[in-house]
């Protein structure tokens, strides 16, 4: 397994993390990813050590704080091997103290992530939205009296646009308080929106990428074609008014070319479209999920090999959208280009 570091941070991630939403599972969403139990959660952290894979990223909002409690059986004994990302923000519900990020929330929300955990320390801490009815001074305070504390290590966003992330670097550079090290984003071949501005504020400001769904929810296995039905087993039956949208023309031009590359090098569809996003910019990890054991050691093919600048060069082409204003007018224009070389 590849190591990188976590933005400018100095915090070593591997490239692929493990994502904990299927543990627990349960409600129209999760219960939908999968309803893994602390049983079958703790041979797939074993296999995830074997593999080198020591990062599980979760949530609280995941199946109610379900996610979190699995997890933290999993680990349990471990603890020490491995690192552990969650995040809190959204809804854990109806309260007006049962969601953002003020001062009183994150407090709790933390203390309650480790109650669940079953450990003293979070590694990293992501906010899972920008809350605009705190102020950015507060989420930050409140941070770094977490870090002080040593109840949390590091901490991250995600989901937030470019003029949110670049607000709260910006107030965390002038009051002294840690800056975000990750952005934990929806990033693939059938979704490249992250590259229009979040990746060039990414690598300007040393903020790594920790990549969600990564096969653009679930449309990217390889068991999507054109002109068939959606295959009966698909969670997108349950699951797509959740996820992101993808443009269907593009995406099946997407998938006869990942089946193509899959025919010249032995590797299945979901791993060449995984290998694609680990040569990426500011690409520090992908989160990888599976419901079971056959789908897990899978998507840990994805490293340990690399496709070819030719089969890159496909990928990049067919995928490709003419970015949305003001990101296209003069990147086409040479002199600008030389001032500002792309990172794409």
């Amino acid at each position: 397994m590849e190591y990188r570091h976590l933005g400018a941070s100095g915090l070593r991630v591997p490239a692929l993390s493990f994502g904990a939403g299927t543990f627990g599972g349960s409600g129209p969403l999760f219960g939908a990813w999968g309803n893994t139990d602390a049983g079958e959660a703790r041979r797939l952290v074993d296999i995830c050590l074997e593999a080198g894979v020591n990062l599980f990223d979760t949530a609280d909002v995941y199946s109610a704080g379900a996610s979190e409690e699995v997890l933290g059986q999993a680990i349990r004994g471990r603890r020490d091997g491995v690192l552990i990302s969650t995040k809190t923000a959204l809804p854990m519900g109806e309260g007006p103290q049962d969601w953002g990020t003020s001062r009183a929330r994150l407090i709790r929300a933390t203390e309650d992530a480790l109650r669940r955990l079953g450990t003293d320390y979070i590694d990293l801490l992501q906010l899972h939205a920008f809350d605009a009815s705190t102020p950015v001074e507060e989420v930050l305070s409140t941070l770094d009296l977490l870090v002080a504390s040593g109840k949390i290590r590091y901490t991250g966003v995600s989901n937030f646009s470019g003029w949110e992330l670049m607000k709260s670097l910006a107030a965390a550079e002038r009051l002294g308080y840690p800056r975000y090290v990750a952005h934990q984003v929806y990033y693939s071949l059938a979704g490249r929106d992250y590259e229009w501005e979040l990746m060039p504020l990414g690598a300007d400001q040393g903020v790594g990428a920790l990549v969600w769904s990564p096969l653009a929810w679930g449309r990217l296995t390889g068991k999507i074609r054109r002109g068939e039905p959606l295959p009966k087993a698909s969670r997108l039956h349950e699951t797509a008014q959740y996820g992101p949208p993808v443009d269907e023309a593009k995406l099946y031009d997407i998938v006869e070319v990942l089946d193509a590359i899959a025919a010249e090098t032995g590797r299945t569809v979901p791993q060449i479209a995984i290998n694609w996003l680990l040569g990426r910019p500011t690409v520090s990890s992908v989160i990888i999920g599976a419901r079971n054991e056959e789908q897990l050691r899978q998507n840990l093919g994805a490293v340990g090999w690399s496709l070819s600048k030719e089969q890159i060069e496909r990928l990049d082409a067919v995928s490709a959208v003419t970015a949305p204003y003001p990101y296209f007018p003069y990147r086409r224009q040479e002199g600008f280009a030389r001032l500002n070389p792309p990172i794409v």
